[in-house]
């Protein structure tokens, strides 16, 4: 199974990686997607590391990161700056999405 996860507000952030590393034990794919308000996580070596995780894919909504100044130099490699296509793209290839 390969859950998709939303996230669009800077809250929940032991949730998302909770739920992230539970899917991760039970053999599941991670893709997350980050935009608006949750952009403010890049700060936070905890949400940006899920990234180097095996079975995690991030991006994030590049507009929105602009649109509030969010810190993207330096960023792991594996988080990929993209757009609503991106988005889109989770939500066809994931069996379950959650939004947070």
């Amino acid at each position: 199974m390969k859950l998709g996860i939303l996230v669009n507000t800077d809250k929940h952030l032991e949730d998302i990686i909770g739920l992230t590393k539970s899917a991760l034990s039970k053999g599941h794919e991670v893709t997350m997607f980050t935009m608006d308000e949750g952009t403010n996580f890049f700060t936070d070596p905890s949400f940006t590391e899920l990234s180097k995780l095996q079975g995690v894919t991030m991006s994030f909504c590049d507009h929105s990161a602009k649109q509030l100044n969010a810190k993207t130099d330096g960023l792991p490699s594996e988080i990929t700056s993209g757009s609503q296509y991106d988005n889109a793209a989770m939500y066809n290839s994931c069996d379950k999405s959650i939004v947070l």
